[in-house]
């Protein structure tokens, strides 16, 4: 039973390899064997890029939630509360600025404008982040951000490199039908005149 598999598991392989023009076939032309070659390395190099967008994914959040520690280091959370409410929101937008009041160290009463949810009501609480001087700054991304972000550069580098590895292999085809084409016309020349000849 185990031979029986093994030889079936062997045909197979033979069969893949027979189709990618890699296994002996007197009707593969080198310029078929040519493309099954650019193919294989496109799938490849297609499989390569998997680990490589992991590895930017894991350095770019890195490097963002470093930023993230590097500027909390440098600033300092505080209490705010809206003062004004959220216009209606437009298509794609999910934040709006809106004017905040906070009180400094002093307790002296400050304003500013922030971004807040499409939707924060009027004298809703919430925190702000202020730089050396006591003035609005962005707030450092969160952890989730910075995954977020990395996956975002992960997917997308992964995209772009799928998309030029079937852009360039799609290009390097054209010659290879182009001498296709006209072995099979030149064939063609050659044998067309013993079919059409009229036999006696």
């Amino acid at each position: 039973m185990s031979t029986h598999r093994q030889r079936r598991a062997e045909l197979v392989i033979r069969m893949q390899l027979r189709r990618i023009s890699f296994a002996p076939n007197p009707l593969r032309r080198k310029e078929d064997r040519l493309e099954a070659a650019l193919l294989l390395g496109a799938l490849v190099a297609a499989l390569l890029v998997i680990p490589a967008a992991a590895v930017l994914a894991t350095t770019v959040r890195d490097n963002s939630a470093s930023a993230a520690a590097r500027q909390r280091a440098v600033l300092r959370p505080a209490q705010a509360r809206t003062l004004d409410g959220t216009a209606d929101a437009q298509l794609g937008q999910s934040t709006t600025p809106v004017r905040v009041q906070w009180f400094d160290a002093a307790g002296t009463a400050r304003e500013g404008r922030h971004d807040v949810p499409i939707g924060t009501a009027v004298g809703t609480e919430l925190q702000i982040w202020l730089d050396r001087t006591g003035q609005l700054a962005r707030a450092p991304r969160t952890p989730a951000g910075s995954a977020a972000l990395g996956g975002v550069a992960g997917v997308t580098a992964s995209t772009l490199a799928w998309l030029f590895l079937f852009a360039s292999y799609r290009l390097c085809r054209r010659p290879l039908d182009r001498r296709r084409t006209q072995a099979w016309e030149r064939e063609w020349e050659q044998i067309a005149p013993r079919w059409t000849r009229r036999q006696p």
